[in-house]
C-alpha cells in the first residue's frame, strides 16, 4: 500500500558561513510554488506545506513523496534536507524542482530520487501516477505552452501561515530577453508564457475573500506583452487592490501603459538594471539597456507614485573599484527605495558559467558554496577579494540609518503612506541581514 502524504518544502537558505537556515518570525512575500502545488494534488492525499524560514521541518514523519522547490543557492539547503529524510526515511521518494534543480539536473540527481524540469504542472500529474504505479522516473520535463485553467493555489492553507498583507498571484512566466547570467532565461530560452487575464483575477478574489487586498503579482516580465498588460492592469483596477511586481524598466517609456500600472493600484515595481557599467551590460547581453537613460527612467516611475526596487550585480566586465564609487552616488542620487545587490555570480547552467569556466576564470570550483555574497570568478578590473570586500562596504554605506532615512525622506509625498512604511521595514531587514553578511533576498 503506498503512502499518501506529501509534503512541500520551500527552504530557507543558510546564512552565510554557517550550516543554519535563516529564520523569522514572519514572512512577509511567500512564495508561490508550495500551495499551487498543493493544489495540483489529488484529494485523496494529505498535504503538508513547510515555508522553512518560519517553519521547523517535521523530519520525525513517514512521507511517501517530498518535493522541494529551490531557487538560487537554497538548493545547498534543499540537498542537505534531502539526505537528511533518506536517512530517516529510505521509503520516501525525494523530488527537486525549481530553477536551480533545472540548471543542475545531473548535480542534483546525485542526492535525489528525481528532478522535475522547468515548469511543474503537468510533470506533477504525471509523478504522481507513476509514483502511485512503484514507476517514478528519474527526470519528467514538461515545458508547458500554455496556462490556462490551473486550479487556484491552496491559499486557505497560506493564509493560516505566519504571513504579511501580500499574498502571491502568478501572471506569466519566462522572459524574451536573452541575458546570459540569468537563470530563467537559461531555463526558458526567450519563451514567455502568461496566464489568461480571467485566471488572474479569479485568484485575485479568492485572496480577496479571504481578506487580502494586497498581491505580489509573480511574473518574470510582464512587459514582455504590453497589451496583455494593458488588460490585466485594467481589470485590476476594477479589484481595488494594491499591488507589487517586477518588470523591464522600459516601462518608463509607455506614458499609457506606465498610467495604467499607477491607476491599477500598483506601489511597486523591482527591476534588474544589473550596473551603471554599460559595458557590463553589453557583455551579458543585455545592450538593450541603456545606462545612460536609468536615472530619469526610475525618477519618471518614481513621480507616478510607485516605489522603485532595483536589483545590481558587481564584478562583470565594466566594474572596477571606480565604478563601485559611482554605483553608490547612482543609488544615493536617483529614487531608488530598496537598492539590492549581489556579486556577479556565475550559476551552474546558465550560458555564463559556461564562458567563464571555458576561459579559466573560475576560481571557485565548490559551486555549492556560490551565495552571490563573494566572488568565484575573475573579474577583468579588480582582484576577486577586493570585489568582495567592497561589494560589503558598498552594503554597510548604502543601509546605515541615515541613508535609509535619506531614501525615505525623498519618498515622503511620492508614495502611498503604506507602501512607504512598507519598504521602510523592508530597508531595516535588508540592514539587519546586511550587519550578520546576509545577502538579502528574503522579506
Amino acid at each position: 500500500m503506498i503512502n499518501k502524504r506529501i509534503l512541500i518544502i520551500q527552504p530557507s537558505p543558510y546564512a552565510t558561513g554557517t550550516f543554519e537556515p535563516i529564520t523569522q518570525k514572519k514572512l512577509y512575500l511567500p512564495g508561490l510554488a508550495p500551495v499551487l502545488l498543493s493544489a495540483l494534488i489529488p484529494s485523496d492525499y494529505k498535504v503538508d506545506i513547510v515555508y522553512e524560514t518560519i517553519e521547523k521541518i517535521p523530519f520525525e514523519n513517514k512521507y511517501g513523496l517530498i518535493l522541494i522547490s529551490s531557487m538560487g543557492h537554497t538548493i545547498v539547503r534543499a540537498i542537505d534536507i534531502a539526505l537528511k529524510f533518506k536517512k530517516l526515511h529510505l521509503e520516501s521518494q525525494v523530488v527537486f524542482g525549481g530553477y536551480m534543480a533545472s540548471l543542475m539536473v545531473d548535480e542534483c540527481l546525485k542526492h535525489v530520487d528525481t528532478v522535475v524540469v522547468g515548469d511543474g504542472e503537468e510533470s506533477l500529474k504525471q509523478l504522481i501516477s507513476d509514483y502511485e504505479k512503484g514507476q517514478l522516473k528519474r527526470v519528467y520535463d514538461n515545458p508547458l505552452s500554455d496556462l490556462s485553467d490551473l486550479p487556484a493555489p491552496d491559499y486557505k492553507t497560506l493564509s493560516k501561515k505566519s504571513i504579511g498583507d501580500w499574498m502571491p498571484v502568478f501572471a506569466g512566466r519566462g522572459c524574451p530577453n536573452v541575458c546570459s547570467f540569468c537563470s530563467v532565461y537559461c531555463v526558458y530560452r526567450g519563451r514567455y508564457i502568461r496566464r489568461p487575464v480571467k485566471d488572474v483575477l479569479r485568484d485575485v478574489r479568492e485572496i480577496k475573500k479571504l481578506g487580502y487586498s494586497k498581491i505580489l503579482l509573480l511574473d518574470d516580465n510582464i512587459m514582455s506583452e504590453p497589451e496583455y498588460m494593458f488588460q490585466l492592469t485594467r481589470e485590476l483596477k476594477r479589484e481595488k487592490i494594491k499591488w507589487m511586481g517586477q518588470c523591464d524598466i522600459r516601462l518608463s517609456e509607455n506614458d499609457e501603459l506606465l498610467d495604467a500600472v499607477k491607476e491599477s493600484g500598483c506601489v511597486g515595481l523591482s527591476f534588474g538594471i544589473e550596473s551603471i557599467s554599460q559595458l557590463t551590460l553589453n557583455s551579458l547581453n543585455k545592450s538593450w539597456a541603456r545606462v545612460s537613460d536609468y536615472r530619469d527612467q526610475i525618477k519618471k516611475i518614481a513621480m507616478k507614485g510607485i516605489c522603485v526596487s532595483t536589483e545590481m550585480v558587481l564584478g562583470g566586465e565594466g566594474d572596477s573599484m571606480e565604478s563601485i564609487i559611482r554605483t553608490e552616488e547612482f543609488i544615493r542620487k536617483s529614487y531608488i527605495i530598496a537598492p539590492r545587490f549581489y556579486i556577479l555570480t556565475p550559476i551552474p547552467g546558465t550560458d555564463f558559467y559556461k564562458e567563464m569556466k571555458a576561459a579559466g576564470r573560475i576560481i571557485c570550483d565548490d559551486i555549492y558554496s556560490y551565495n552571490g555574497s563573494f566572488a568565484v570568478h575573475k573579474p577583468t578590473n579588480i582582484p576577486p577579494d577586493i570585489l568582495t570586500r567592497e561589494y560589503w562596504k558598498l552594503y554597510d554605506r548604502l543601509f546605515s540609518i541615515s541613508a535609509i532615512s535619506q531614501r525615505i525622506v525623498k519618498h515622503v509625498g511620492k508614495i502611498d503612506p503604506g507602501a512607504l512604511l512598507f519598504f521602510s521595514a523592508v530597508n531595516m531587514v535588508y540592514r539587519s541581514h546586511i550587519k550578520r553578511r546576509i545577502t538579502p533576498n528574503i522579506v
